[in-house]
């Protein structure tokens, strides 16, 4: 093996080892609300999570790819309830697009607690949590983040009061007197919030300024499916799987709120359980389609200018 002196690897280092810091947008929206870039504070917060996130790798990476496949489920969702297209951000910091739980039990995709999950018309039980079906959480979340925008008219408190709460909202903007989430002072996760959304916004739509490049083949596809409808009683969620030909494995990657093995429903309620079309778990048959596999993701520099 080659071997360095202190000096020439310490010049090897410098030479190799360049690190820039990030260049923040002249103007940026959230929800067609523009965050005052020129406070310093709005601008540092902004600074800080992006340059987290633009270093943070293998994070950015594995949630750019899994866009490509939630992306499309949750946006159309979003337009029917009539909530910016800029919340599917929100989803993308709360959870990665996975089914966490939180220390707190929230829980999903949208990390949704069930006090609140319940309120909003999900089913929770030891059978089934409709916190982790993608649809109809992110209606939940829909419902939750339109209530809280008509009490405020502004969709940035309404993304704060998802994490901290409309209580806590509501009571800090009339004990400091204020009216604009940025003007108030909060703990340290609402107070980073919205611009950890920005951040993860901004790395989305221009990722090859940020040294994001990904080849369209790269990201994770969308996989076609087809739905079966249920309105009794199965003993074995593993037989059924079996019977739809694909594994109990891949039957609980699509159906995340089943919790058990097996559903009793003694009220007869009528779910849909989806599969993954025949063949469709194969990747080679999932990239065929692109003609542009090879491209690369989001290959524009976008200059996002002040209206």
């Amino acid at each position: 093996p080659k071997i360095l002196s202190d000096e020439d690897y310490s010049k090897a280092l410098e030479h190799s080892n360049k690190v820039f810091s990030v260049a923040l947008p002249d103007y940026i929206e959230f929800a067609g609300e523009a965050p005052p870039l020129g406070l310093y504070y709005v601008r540092e917060g902004l600074d800080r999570e992006l340059t987290i996130n633009t270093y943070w790798h293998s994070s950015t990476i594995i949630m750019i790819k899994r866009s490509a496949r939630y992306f499309p489920i949750i946006e159309p969702i979003l337009k029917a309830h009539g909530v910016p297209d800029d919340f599917k951000y929100l989803a993308l910091i709360e959870s990665g697009l996975t089914n966490v739980v939180s220390p707190a039990g929230a829980s999903g995709i949208w990390q949704i607690i069930d006090e609140t999950g319940n309120r909003y018309g999900l089913e929770i039980n030891e059978e089934i949590d409709e916190r982790y079906h993608l649809e109809k959480s992110t209606a939940a979340a829909c419902r939750i983040l339109k209530n809280s925008y008509n009490k405020y008219k502004n969709w940035s408190l309404a993304a704060a009061a998802y994490n901290a709460g409309d209580g806590r909202i509501e009571k800090e903007l009339k004990r400091q007197k204020v009216t604009s989430y940025y003007d108030l002072h909060l703990n340290n996760e609402t107070s980073r919030y919205l611009f950890r959304i920005l951040a993860l916004k901004i790395l989305y739509e221009t990722p090859t300024k940020y040294g994001y490049y990904l080849r369209k083949k790269d990201l994770y596809p969308n996989i076609p499916t087809f739905s079966v409808t249920v309105d009794s009683s199965i003993n074995s969620l593993i037989d059924f799987a079996l019977k739809h030909k694909v594994n109990y494995r891949i039957l609980k990657e699509f159906n995340p709120w089943l919790r058990k093995d097996k559903l009793t429903n003694p009220m007869h309620k009528s779910y849909l359980i989806t599969f993954p079309k025949e063949g469709f778990t194969d990747y080679g048959v999932l990239l065929k389609d692109g003609a542009d596999n090879n491209a690369i993701f989001n290959d524009t520099i976008q200059t996002i200018t002040k209206p």
